[in-house]
């Protein structure tokens, strides 16, 4: 019997997203599924959306607010599947994306295989989505995938990965302490329980690009998600070093503490000093954080302060333009679509 995957979808106040993302899911091409939403305590009509869905085959539960690790870690429990399919409540899936994936995990047959895959941003329409790949598309090691991404300063998006029963169980449950990052986190302990990726080029993930500042991966101001990030970045270079302790590893480890130190400065001189100590540790020495060459030429007349900002803004302001640009063009097509073949045309969310 083929295996059966449990797609799970944590949501919070997404009731403008979540419709798209449960018929990307219902969509997949591999027959064995079962779709789990989990609403965590929203405050807008995400839970009212999502069960026009329930059925045999989806299961929507309400709980209260906890946060997006607790979220995900309750749509686990629920689970049955054989493997995992992790998807945010705003993105979508190819329809081939699970299917790709587990025929060419029949290649290897080996359930502490971690399964990598495409993926692209997008705001509204998917064709308009540019798949750009890394150094971490490919198959790697553990230790080398996570070299790579901290070395590099490279990310793979949390729907990307499908993760057997076995490898999740080994890997524990989702850190609840982590207000962000929490899935770099999470992933970094899979993949150091892996016998490494299995990256599969013809599986596609949609990213979007909600262009606010209230989604969970933007820290901003926010002191409680910079203690976070502190901690999750502390764990993954703890978790590296426990399985390679060597100069390649402390130089990724360096490397990783400098990208991402500039976030803390100058407002948290705390957590910098804990940043530095651990530099310290890599024998290495953290510099001060250098503006981007756009971004630079601002610091003698405004400061630094007001450089950073806008360095920060800025991009946000771009990307929230062109947002409202595709909305637009995405509702001209939809409604030509309509228009045209009727009502039916709009299940279709994406090209494979």
């Amino acid at each position: 019997m083929e295996p059966l995957v449990s797609i799970l979808i944590p949501a919070y106040n997404a009731e403008d997203w979540i419709a798209e993302t449960i018929r990307s899911a219902i969509a997949q091409t591999w027959p064995r599924k079962e779709i789990i939403v989990v609403d965590d305590g929203s405050r807008d009509r995400t839970a009212e959306v999502a069960r026009r869905f329930a059925s045999k085959g989806v299961a929507v539960v309400c709980k209260e607010n906890e946060g997006a690790a607790a979220t995900r870690n309750h749509a686990l429990r629920l689970s049955q599947g054989d493997y995992i399919q992790w998807l945010d409540a705003d993105d979508l899936l190819a329809p081939h994306k699970i299917e790709r994936q587990l025929v060419a995990l029949r290649e290897i047959d080996s359930k502490r295989i971690l399964l990598s895959s495409a993926w692209a941003y997008f705001h509204y329409r998917t064709t308009r989505a540019r798949f750009v790949p890394n150094s971490l598309w490919q198959d790697l090691s553990p230790v080398e995938w996570l070299l790579r991404k901290m070395g590099e300063d490279l990310y793979m998006q949390t729907a990307t990965w499908l993760t057997s029963r076995e490898l999740t169980e080994a890997a524990g449950p989702w850190d609840t302490r982590l207000l962000s990052d929490d899935d770099v986190e999470y992933f970094c302990r899979v993949l150091l329980v892996s016998e490494g990726t299995r990256f599969v080029p013809e599986a596609r993930v949609f990213y979007r690009n909600t262009s606010t500042l209230n989604r969970l991966s933007y820290i901003g101001a926010s002191d409680v998600k910079k203690d976070a990030m502190i901690l999750s970045m502390k764990l993954q270079i703890q978790y590296l070093r426990s399985h390679e302790e060597s100069e390649r590893v402390r130089k990724a480890c360096s490397t990783y503490l400098e990208s991402w130190s500039a976030h803390f400065y100058p407002e948290r001189p705390d957590l910098l000093a804990e940043l530095q100590a651990l530099a310290v540790q890599l024998q290495s020495q953290l510099q001060a954080p250098r503006l981007r060459w756009k971004y630079a030429w601002m610091k003698p007349i405004f400061g630094f302060n007001a450089a950073k900002w806008a360095q920060i803004l800025l991009p946000l302001l771009k990307s929230s333009l062109v947002g409202h640009w595709d909305k637009v063009m995405y509702q001209l097509e939809n409604h030509k679509a309509v228009f045209s073949h009727g009502p039916e045309a709009l299940s279709v969310t994406q090209q494979d």
